[in-house]
């Protein structure tokens, strides 16, 4: 007898996997509007065709940015020309420049060092609801991206693959590259009301975009032990491999923080719906905190 599929989120939950460091690095990001269906690479679906996709993918990642594409939530509306945002999540850089071009072949030709678009002060709150990429993605991220754009309809976007699918439904708030999985088992407005009030909601935070796994872990811990929920709280300001894993040193308003982890392996899990293959994944345990 074959064992019974389960949906990547609901076995990650039954294991009551860890979000703790799993943010997937991005220091900048270029958001390009898709408003149509998307098959598994967004970029490359109509109004993009693979050869103008696969070069403004390459020019993107070439200048060591992210690209993601977005949305807006519910019915498939027409789009009329595209719009794309540079995005900076980088500590101390955080910002957000929104343009538009008439031609998605112009898109190629948009300065990606910050000088063109317009500033804003606005958030993006971008959930993942890329189902043909995983099914998860679509099963719970569009109900959070659905009640996110009830009370944020100009800063909610559905975007393409972030990582992390077992924690469907997952999002990112930027500039500040936050990371947060499995919002729909609480209230992603809440995760939203926190963010604008410059706070972050440890339950659900996965970790910052432009830091480090250890770094994401080592925050994690010492908000846990000192409880303090602020945005821009334990700064990094060095870490280093040791035996066993990492240590990170945290900057904190008492005085320097230095969080001892260790670095383990989850059982062999399918990380995905579509895995075939169960493997193990990295985790972050606390070995020990000095001030």
């Amino acid at each position: 007898m074959t064992e019974e599929w389960v949906p990547c989120s609901d076995g990650a939950r039954d294991r009551d996997d860890s979000l703790v460091g799993t943010g997937s690095h991005g220091d900048r990001w270029f958001l390009v509007e898709n408003q149509a269906a998307w098959g598994r690479h967004a970029l490359l679906d109509p109004p993009f065709d693979q050869t103008l996709g696969r070069a403004l993918v390459h020019r993107i990642e070439a200048a060591g940015i992210r690209p993601l594409a977005v949305r807006r939530p519910g019915r498939r509306t027409t789009q009329v020309g595209t719009r794309w945002a540079l995005v900076d999540s980088r500590p101390g850089r955080e910002s957000i420049r929104w343009g538009n071009v008439d031609r998605t072949s112009d898109l190629l030709d948009v300065p990606l060092d910050g000088s063109a678009g317009e500033p804003s002060d606005r958030p993006v709150f971008a959930v993942c609801a890329h189902g043909r990429h995983d099914r998860c993605c679509a099963v719970r991220g569009r109900a959070v991206a659905a009640r996110l754009a009830s009370a944020y309809p100009e800063e909610t976007w559905e975007c393409s693959h972030l990582g992390g699918d077992r924690f469907a439904g997952t999002m990112v708030l930027l500039p500040h590259g936050l990371y947060y999985g499995w919002v729909d088992d609480g209230d992603a407005v809440t995760v939203a009301d926190a963010y604008l009030d410059g706070r972050v909601e440890p339950r659900f935070l996965r970790g910052r975009s432009a830091y480090s796994h250890p770094v994401q872990a080592a925050q994690h811990f010492a908000r846990a032990a000192l409880g303090d929920d602020h945005l821009d709280a334990f700064p990094p300001l060095g870490e280093h491999r040791t035996a066993d894993g990492s240590s990170v040193r945290l900057d904190a308003p008492d005085g320097p923080v230095t969080v001892g982890l260790v670095e383990t392996s989850s059982a062999p899990l399918l990380s995905t719906c579509t895995a075939t293959q169960a493997l193990p994944v990295r985790q972050w345990a606390l070995g020990g905190m000095e001030r």
